[in-house]
């Protein structure tokens, strides 16, 4: 319906210049198109002129009647046609076609109608764009997703605290705080139970880092620390062992020089000239030639 001063000055202009567009009943008297028509006629004090629908698409003479308005926004338009499919059998984009209407506006008002009716009810109306309401629309379905990945997450991994979400016993930010804090340990555990085969394998007489959390000595958190600075130190020794290997190996043909040539004073001269912790490489690797 138009707004009462709106349907007042249709009521004067039908009272001056006379009812333009008559009102539309079917066979059986029931008005398809023309309230705004009638009122102001009644407004106006005016006879009102009514003609017979003949066709036999009742329905859709109604929403192309609607859809003309001028008055309407292309929001509240897609939305009519979204509220008016529910008898038609026609696709979406046979829709947008014949009303020459946004396919996307048109799945847009779909998608509102189908999850928040009130929403729809509010496009129709003008109270609200239809922009909005989508935009609306696809928050609320955002954050449910979000809600129920959660619930989800906690059925999976914890089911005691999905338990006790669901008996009231617990929030599920709290529930979701408190996996993330278990699976925070738990992955500590790995990390420094890993930590301690491979300090075993390499030989490292330290004691493990296992035992000193069983005992009390430190939490799992500073055992993760004290793994994580271990992995740390020992990549470190790996690369400066490697880097020594390869100024070794780019000097292997003096090694192999002095090995062909032992016990000439050429390699005494050399040696003698060597701290005693180079000299006493220099003689190894010499054998190992």
């Amino acid at each position: 319906m138009l707004g009462e001063d709106e349907l007042y000055e249709l009521a004067e202009s039908i009272k001056s210049d006379g009812q333009h567009e008559p009102i539309v009943l079917d066979a059986d008297g029931v008005l398809l198109d023309g309230r705004n028509r009638l009122a102001a006629c009644e407004i106006a004090g005016v006879e009102p002129r009514f003609t017979t629908y003949t066709g036999n698409d009742p329905k859709a003479l109604i929403l192309s009647r609607n859809l003309r308005r001028r008055h309407i926004s292309k929001g509240q338009q897609a939305m009519i046609i979204a509220l008016a499919r529910s008898f038609s059998e026609h696709s979406l984009r046979h829709h947008a076609k014949l009303h020459h209407i946004s396919l996307t506006r048109l799945s847009n008002a779909v998608t509102v109608l189908n999850h928040s009716p009130h929403l729809a009810e509010q496009v129709r109306t003008g109270a609200l764009t239809l922009d909005a309401a989508y935009n609306t629309v696809r928050e609320n379905k955002a954050r449910a997703a979000a809600i129920q990945a959660q619930h989800n997450r906690l059925r999976e991994h914890a089911p005691d605290l999905a338990e006790q979400v669901s008996e009231g016993l617990l929030t599920l930010a709290d529930a979701t705080t408190a996996l993330d804090q278990r699976q925070h340990e738990e992955e500590f555990q790995r990390v420094v139970k890993h930590t301690d085969a491979l300090r075993l394998a390499d030989g490292d007489p330290a004691p493990s880092l296992v035992q000193l959390v069983e005992q009390g000595d430190i939490t799992w958190g500073q055992a993760h620390q004290r793994a994580e600075q271990f992995h740390t130190d020992r990549r470190n020794a790996i690369q400066q062992a490697q880097q020594a290997l390869r100024v070794i190996a780019e000097n292997w043909a003096t090694v192999q020089d002095l090995a062909t040539r032992r016990d000439t004073p050429y390699v005494r001269d050399i040696l003698d000239g060597l701290p005693v912790d180079a000299r006493s490489l220099a003689q190894s690797l010499t054998t190992l030639v």
